[in-house]
């Protein structure tokens, strides 16, 4: 008696859930797009502005730091290059995009910020 209603009670859930779907087959991949954004796309995002403005405000006279672990100081700004001076009367050009960081500003600029 016991096995007939196990058995019973199984072909009423598969064909229960024959009939569902629609919209709520579609919710765990609504959330995990909601969780992709938040914790990937998002902060990514932000990094490339923040990258893009860092670009933006290079003057002549920053230290800067390539992508590639080149330390500098900025002697010439074009749209696409940057001319470095790595050592004295020793100068590089890089492209603009492969400037990581500045880890200091030029000395006209820190007196008239001030």
């Amino acid at each position: 008696m016991l096995n007939f209603l196990v058995y019973a009670m199984g072909a009423n859930q598969g064909a229960g859930q024959a009939q569902g779907g629609g919209f709520s087959v579609f919710i765990p991949l609504i959330l995990m797009f909601v969780i992709f954004y938040f914790l990937l796309i998002r902060p990514q995002q932000k990094k490339v502005k923040q990258h893009r403005e860092m670009l933006a405000s290079l003057r002549k006279g920053d230290r800067v730091v390539t992508a590639g672990g080149i330390h500098g100081v900025i002697t010439n700004i074009s749209d696409n290059t940057v001319t470095l001076e790595v050592a004295p009367k020793v100068k590089i050009k890089v492209q603009k995009s492969s400037i990581s960081y500045v880890i200091g500003r030029g000395a006209q600029q820190e007196s008239q910020e001030q």
